[in-house]
């Protein structure tokens, strides 16, 4: 099997992994969306070389996805990791707990709903004191539903993206730097989004945007403290926000065709950007917003 360092054609790589026309209800898991087109989180793929070694990381929304290949790659780089998940997602999030505890490394689960202030800052408590401290957390849950008039996206809908995308960040993250020392770092999961909203994606770009100015400020704030902050905006990636609502169910086998790479990203090309990040390979890295997007131009 290839890992994150074979030498591969990245016009080819996933070549069988084209979605079809599909809905998931409600956040969508990715037992349900492995029925159809799996997502790869690197479960057999990613090799990691000790650049975490015993680093206690934080990563929400770690049962699917992004945050759940972020999970694996910390593990296998040496990192105790909690993840933070809706109940419902639980037997996605123990098959990522499993594969954390497969590499050697201690896996916390803390199953809640982050719009929930309280919730949220209880997680971080949870974690330090589960893990013996925290020098990682990585603010990546997300939710994202397409809506293609304005005038038919709901106040509770907009207030619920908010609250996921943004309001989280903002409360984990005051929740967690009283307890990050020197050399910790925060890294936030913005998007492609930031920088060119779709017109169906208005209050999903609009979280992002914020997210993604809350990482070059606290960059700012927290630099003198020896915390450095830095973001990742992931293009368009197969997770399962995106057939749980994030697109229209009929765009989904031609998504990512605008990449110049011309296909869906996987949860396992991120990784090793968190990684990076996360280590001290990074030390001079403040404020950063890394694009790993398949080639979309940026401001």
């Amino acid at each position: 099997m290839a890992d994150q360092y074979t030498m591969q054609d990245p016009t080819k790589m996933y070549a069988d992994r084209v979605p079809d026309e599909q809905y998931l209800p409600g956040p969508g898991t990715d037992k349900e969306m492995a029925e159809n087109v799996p997502a790869d989180h690197g479960e057999d793929s990613y090799r990691g070389s000790g650049r975490l070694q015993d680093r206690k990381a934080l990563v929400t929304g770690g049962d699917s996805g992004i945050g759940a290949a972020v999970a694996i790659a910390f593990a296998r780089e040496g990192a105790d990791v909690a993840i933070v998940y809706l109940p419902e997602e639980d037997e996605d999030a123990q098959r990522i707990l499993g594969l954390v505890k497969d590499a050697g490394r201690k896996a916390v689960a803390i199953p809640g709903d982050l719009k929930d202030a309280a919730f949220a800052r209880q997680a971080v408590q949870t974690a330090v004191d589960e893990l013996g401290g925290l020098d990682i957390l990585v603010n990546n849950a997300g939710k994202q539903q397409h809506v293609e008039d304005i005038v038919d996206i709901s106040d509770e809908e907009f207030d619920e993206t908010f609250k996921t995308n943004a309001y989280a960040t903002f409360w984990l993250t005051k929740a967690a730097v009283p307890h990050l020392s020197p050399g910790s770092t925060i890294i936030n999961s913005t998007s492609i989004q930031a920088y060119a909203p779709s017109p169906q994606l208005v209050h999903y770009a609009a979280t992002k945007a914020t997210v993604n100015n809350l990482a070059k400020g606290l960059a700012a704030q927290l630099a003198p403290k020896g915390i450095r902050v830095n973001a990742v905006a992931p293009g368009p990636i197969w997770t399962p926000l995106q057939p749980a609502g994030g697109q229209a169910p009929d765009a989904l086998p031609s998504v990512g065709e605008q990449t110049y790479l011309g296909r869906w990203g996987q949860p396992a090309e991120l990784a090793p950007a968190y990684v990076f990040l996360a280590s001290n390979e990074s030390s001079y890295v403040v404020g950063e917003t890394l694009h790993v997007d398949g080639g979309m131009p940026t401001p």
